[in-house]
């Protein structure tokens, strides 16, 4: 009751006594707004609390990786930024390469689309929680029948006419309460999903990156190795020219031609080869930057060095990883989002609150029906509980925590398969470096060992064969230096694709 009423009330003892101790009408009108208003708050107050666990991210220690020493101690170019790690070796090629892969990759394009899909979905999960308006107008002609329940009663009247034409305004709102936080619940997981095909999409890049770059090494090292072959063509020809001239002069027997036809014919034979790889190599690639097979072959056909192998971040800690792979990061939103699931096939254990309201305009006639007495207004509220199912609500939430459990082995399962992809990857760039070094130092001690040896047979100091055997020997040496320098190159990229680089975090 206002101050001003009690006043009011005390200067006028003429009042009755009933009419002084009640509230204003207006007073009361507010009361009785104020009752449907004080039940929705505490509805509200009741969805605040959620059924269902609360989560928390899962606790995952790992050791330094036992590898990281191995990868601190290599001799290379300084380390680049893991954001875009491709720009660390230094070749303007690859460089191209990855921006147009960036760009036009149709991987990444279908993974933008699932990005989509799930905003979509979560919009949709936050939508159930708000009123929902419809607008229906309509207009209707109508013919009743004489022999039904209404016309059979009303067909004697006077004035009864079977024909007759109605108008509808009206709007219709309806809402469900969430009273207990299942649907607040099913918003969160929709959320948590969202946001695993937000970093799923960023694995896409870091894959496709990666896979480029893999695929480029490759090219430079089967042109590499297509250079080897052709050289050695070249050797073996000139060869055999000189058996074939030693054996007109009668210093030569035929089993030398033979042998040494034989040699040429196996250097051509790794040609074929090589190219097929290389050009299976060179459509994965156009493939990669949403471009047919061919498109780029021509500008990929001018032969490169392969680059020097930048430093790779070694003293990375597990932690870092963890904070940047995005499939672990993946795995913890499905679980969180598996979490949520819980909640909600719990909040099918309680009861449902519906609200629903009508308001709009009805008439026989369209020029009465924006009045007064054309209004009509309806409002009803609903209480839906499964009180017996059968067992069905017990079986939804067995199946949510089984899909809990199982994520949170997926995720445990993702961070290990991560550690393994790193000391691998950092294994194998050390293991394959070295032999590097060692291939080179052999095939420089087998091409001086070949010129001695071709030397020697012209002098008439050894046999064919030991010439033979030099160059078998220096084309395997050779061939495998070519293919272990892509190798290194490509562990490299595999190295910064388990570190989870490709991305800015």
């Amino acid at each position: 009751m206002s101050e001003a009423y009690q006043r009011s009330n005390a200067m006028n003892p003429t009042l009755p006594a009933t009419r002084r101790n009640t509230a204003p009408p207006r007073h009361r009108a507010t009361t009785g707004l104020l009752k449907p208003a004080i039940a929705l708050s505490v509805a509200m107050m009741m969805s605040a609390c959620a059924v269902g666990p609360d989560y928390r991210a899962p606790d995952v220690r790992l050791r330094p990786f036992h590898s990281a020493a191995a990868i601190g101690a290599r001799h290379a170019t300084a380390a680049p930024s893991l954001d875009a790690w491709w720009e660390g070796f230094h070749d303007p090629e690859l460089v191209r390469i990855e921006q147009r892969v960036l760009i036009q990759n149709l991987d990444l394009a279908a993974a933008m689309a699932r990005v989509r899909q799930a905003q979509g979905a979560a919009e949709a999960a936050t939508a159930r929680l708000l009123p929902t308006l419809d607008f229906a107008p309509q207009a209707s002609a109508n013919r009743l029948s004489q022999e039904g329940l209404i016309g059979h009663v009303v067909r004697t009247v006077p004035g009864f006419h079977r024909d007759y034409r109605t108008y509808d305004v009206s709007g219709a709102a309806s809402w469900e309460i969430d009273l207990f936080g299942g649907l607040r619940r099913g918003q969160e997981a929709a959320r948590d999903e969202e946001e695993a095909a937000q970093v799923e999409r960023v694995g896409e890049r870091i894959t496709v990156a990666a896979d480029a770059a893999d695929a480029y090494f490759q090219i430079r090292g089967d042109q590499a190795r297509l250079a080897v072959a052709e050289q050695q063509i070249t050797v073996d020809a000139h060869l055999l020219d000189l058996v074939r001239q030693r054996r007109t002069r009668g210093i030569s027997n035929e089993r030398e031609l033979a042998q040494a036809e034989a040699l040429l014919q196996s250097a051509r034979q790794t040609v074929p080869l090589i190219r097929i790889a290389l050009e299976a190599q060179l459509n994965r690639l156009d493939v990669l930057m949403g471009a047919q097979p061919g498109s780029y072959a021509a500008e990929l056909g001018r032969p490169s060095d392969i680059p020097a192998v930048p430093s790779i971040g070694g003293s990375d800690k597990p932690t870092d990883m963890l904070r940047r792979r995005p499939d672990i990061l993946a795995a913890e939103r499905r679980l969180a989002a598996s979490n949520a699931r819980i909640g909600e096939a719990l909040g099918d254990y309680y009861p449902k609150l519906s609200l629903t309201g009508i308001l709009g305009f009805q008439s026989l006639s369209p020029n009465k029906l924006f009045t007064a007495p054309g209004f009509q207004a309806t409002g009803s509220g609903a209480i839906r509980w499964r009180i017996f199912d059968f067992g069905k609500i017990d079986a939804e939430v067995q199946q949510a925590r089984g899909a809990n459990a199982e994520a949170l082995a997926r995720y445990r399962l993702t961070v290990l398969h991560a550690a393994e992809d790193v000391e691998n990857a950092f294994t194998t760039l050390v293991q394959t470096e070295q032999r590097t070094g060692d291939l080179q130092t052999e095939v420089a001690s087998l091409t001086r060992a070949r010129d001695l040896s071709q030397q020697s047979f012209q002098a008439g100091v050894i046999p064919l064969t030991d010439v033979l055997d030099a160059d078998r020997q220096l084309l395997d040496s050779q061939d495998q230096l070519a293919l272990n320098r892509a190798n290194a190159a490509r562990a490299a990229v595999s190295s910064f694709r388990a570190l989870g680089g490709g991305w800015p975090t």
